[in-house]
């Protein structure tokens, strides 16, 4: 039974933060999630709408061998030509966006209270925010997103350290938040009884 409006939260925090863990948790506490780059993977895999689009404008060496966006292949072209990732912008994001307003339609049919809305770039982006009731930001140390996800995916220290470069700064996605959590030292338990506390703000 739905009881008051429905929470538009954005949820966002940089590379390495414990955002994706986060997102599980108010899952768990009962929000719907709509996850921004789930969406642009499926968009961009094997048979995905942007496939055509990103052949066309980029050429076949764009796209692997099983027919999905070479991602590491453009996300260096990204970092080092600032043109070809608007031109990809231009291309993945339109996407993203209609299939991200479906699920949202759908969720709100179901009678989730809450509609969490993953979007790792929500502050660079600049259109999120009008369309969403508040913003959750995860944050951490560089310190600690450099080790997490050396650990994680194997990347080099200058391999992450560009991907953060390449992010808006802690100080402006702490800015754009209406809530933060700090996500440094802390045990898993620690953070999921952070996130049940504040659930109770979004409906949850």
């Amino acid at each position: 039974m739905q009881h008051g409006p429905v929470q538009r939260l954005g949820l966002t925090g940089g590379i390495g933060s414990g955002k994706s863990t986060v997102a599980r948790l108010l899952v768990d506490a009962g929000a719907a999630l709509i996850d921004a780059d789930a969406i642009s993977r499926q968009v961009t895999a094997p048979g995905g709408a942007a496939i055509p689009l990103i052949t066309q404008r980029f050429g076949p060496q764009a796209i692997t061998p099983e027919g999905a966006m070479d991602r590491d292949a453009m996300r260096r072209l990204a970092f080092s030509d600032p043109a070809s990732r608007r031109q990809l912008e231009a291309i993945i994001h339109p996407l993203v966006g209609l299939e991200t307003a479906r699920q949202a339609e759908q969720a709100l049919q179901a009678g989730n209270p809450c509609i969490v809305f993953d979007i790792p770039l929500l502050v660079e982006s600049g259109r999120w925010r009008q369309q969403l009731d508040r913003v959750l930001v995860v944050d951490c140390s560089e310190a600690t997103q450099i080790s997490r996800v050396m650990a994680r995916s194997g990347w080099t220290q200058e391999a992450v350290q560009k991907v953060i470069d390449g992010q808006a700064s802690r100080a402006a996605r702490r800015a754009a938040a209406d809530v933060c959590i700090y996500n440094d030292g802390l045990s898993l338990d620690a953070l999921g009884l952070i996130v049940r506390q504040i659930s109770r703000r979004f409906g949850l």
